[in-house]
């Protein structure tokens, strides 16, 4: 019948996200969206190898991680992340107090129910066979509230009390219960990312100076309080002080590196994961370096540029600076995470703990990762084309 609208399929349903029809923006960054696809591949590839070992001695199955890393992250991450693609970002702007307090929400449920778990650290929340990591929501959540926050202070971005107070307030809040737990790797993500946003909403640099002065000396503060955390200064200015000991993972993974040579040994040839700690974990960029070789390792960070690349481009196109903001506390937040994961490999920082985005075994990471993907995609579709 002339004039009746027709139906859409179910697979031009689906697809909306990636095509162009008016009112939902143009298509997304292809180039992000191929990062993305290639990282999960490989990902895959260099946990089953990096895991096998410690999987079956645990489980007596070799790829009981990666199969937990599909269930728990991949394939939650991959239904939120096409989620994420769908929903206009601007809707994140109505939730960002709830986002803010929802964050402190989940910080405070590590200390105040028994959900916390048998963990050597209190960072984790246990709901009947599930688990997850409150603190890698928060990540996203506060850059969310902080996207809205500056944008809607505008000028005030540089008064004193109007916002860097109220910053400080916030930001000590959560600091201390993610102190508390104890993550400082996270926190140093969380820290650095949310000044990053300060710094590009348009702060006040003297204002800015004096909280990383502050900083600093709380993080000295910390250091001195908890001799782990000395210890782990100590193990990356000099590692043969105790090679059995504090030294042993950075010493390991050094080994490891060093030991790909050119072209590695081959995948599921590393010998040193078994005697790295956590070689699916924190330690899975010294197994890739050692089972690809240096020329290959070299060509998979390059897709871990583009991505950030991407991630800024998408982030200077933006038309409005709550989707600038947004953007760029994300990738700033993804381009830390892989610093700080790989310059701790490499011996160019302390060893911190924290995850390599897309790689390490961790579901929670994978799928808050996923979902700050989508997101990022989600703006790259309202980006002008200039």
């Amino acid at each position: 019948m002339i004039g009746k609208k027709r139906k859409s399929s179910f697979v031009e349903w689906f697809l909306q996200p990636f095509t162009d029809k008016r009112g939902n923006g143009h298509q997304p960054d292809y180039v992000l969206l191929a990062a993305v696809a290639l990282l999960l591949f490989f990902g895959l590839i260099f946990l089953s190898s990096a895991s096998s070992t410690l999987a079956f001695y645990k489980h007596q199955d070799t790829y009981r991680f990666v199969k937990q890393q599909i269930t728990h992250g991949l394939l939650p991450g991959l239904v939120l992340f096409y989620l994420a693609i769908r929903i206009n970002y601007d809707h994140y702007r109505k939730l960002s107090w709830l986002a803010l307090f929802g964050s402190f929400g989940l910080l405070l449920l590590v200390f105040f129910t028994s959900l916390s778990g048998d963990y050597s650290a209190q960072s984790w929340i246990i709901l009947g066979g599930f688990s997850f990591q409150p603190a890698e929501l928060v990540k996203l959540f506060l850059i969310i509230f902080l996207a809205a926050w500056f944008e809607k202070q505008g000028e005030d971005m540089k008064n004193l009390k109007k916002t860097t107070i109220p910053f400080i307030f916030i930001m000590g809040i959560i600091s201390f219960l993610i102190i508390k737990q104890p993550d400082i790797g996270t926190l140093s993500i969380i820290g650095l990312t949310a000044l990053a946003m300060y710094y590009l909403a348009g702060a006040k640099l003297t204002h800015l100076w004096s909280i990383l002065s502050a900083g600093a000396l709380a993080f000295l503060l910390m250091v001195k309080a908890a001799p782990y955390r000395m210890n782990r200064i100590t193990a990356w200015l000099n590692p043969d002080v105790d090679p059995q000991g504090i030294g042993w993972q950075i010493k390991q993974s050094l080994i490891a590196v060093g030991s790909g040579g050119w072209l590695g040994l081959g995948l599921g040839s590393s010998r040193q994961k078994s005697y790295l700690p956590q070689p699916a974990n924190d330690s899975i960029f010294a197994v890739i370096a050692e089972e690809i070789g240096f020329l290959f390792t070299f060509a998979f960070i390059i897709l871990f540029i583009i991505l950030i690349h991407r991630g800024f481009q998408i982030a200077r196109k933006s038309n409005d600076n709550f989707a600038k903001l947004l953007a760029s506390g994300i990738i700033t937040w993804m381009a830390l995470q892989i610093f700080i994961n790989v310059g701790g490999i490499l011996k160019l920082m302390p060893l911190t703990g924290v995850p390599l985005p897309f790689i390490s075994l961790g579901g929670t990471n994978l799928v808050v990762t996923l979902i700050a993907m989508g997101v990022l995609a989600n703006i790259s579709k309202f980006t002008s084309k200039r």
